[in-house]
């Protein structure tokens, strides 16, 4: 199994609590969804990259 790396994270309780909810809905602990909001939010980065590089480039002409 991979590294796994540790850090105190400070967020308002009004955020934990609506992660928390979100967490029982969907099976998981709070530090779970937390990590898979995170995964969610770096895969959709890397595809809106890659999309951004096939686009040609120079502005399109009208």
């Amino acid at each position: 199994m991979a590294a796994r790396k540790q850090f105190l994270l400070r967020i308002p309780a009004d955020l934990w609590e609506d992660l928390n909810v979100w967490a029982r809905d969907e099976l998981r602990s709070v530090n779970a969804q937390i990590e898979y909001v995170l995964r969610e939010a770096v895969r959709r980065r890397k595809r809106r990259r890659e999309q951004d590089e096939e686009e040609p480039q120079g502005g399109g002409s009208q």
